[in-house]
């Protein structure tokens, strides 16, 4: 029996924001990613150098952003990635 579907809708090109380090670099969005909504919440993503992964809605962008430093609106304590990547 095939693994039940993980999104919701096909992929999308999707840039997705990566915090810095402080001593060396501030954060930034970075593209050549794929992604879709999770049946499970948050956006499943995808890169052909990473493992596919679950990261809150608030880091992915589904539109090229005008400032690619620009942070988003990071809620206070959120999750940075979400566990587990695929419904069980």
């Amino acid at each position: 029996m095939p693994a039940p579907k993980s999104t919701t809708q096909p992929n999308a090109r999707c840039w997705v924001w990566f915090k810095g380090n402080p001593l060396k670099s501030e954060g930034c969005w970075k593209g050549g990613w794929y992604g879709a909504p999770s049946v499970i919440g948050g956006i499943r993503i995808e890169h052909h150098e990473y493992v596919p992964c679950r990261v809150p809605e608030w880091r992915v962008l589904f539109a090229e952003p005008a400032d690619m430093e620009a942070s988003p609106s990071i809620p206070e304590g959120e999750l940075w990635k979400l566990y587990p990547t695929e419904p069980q």
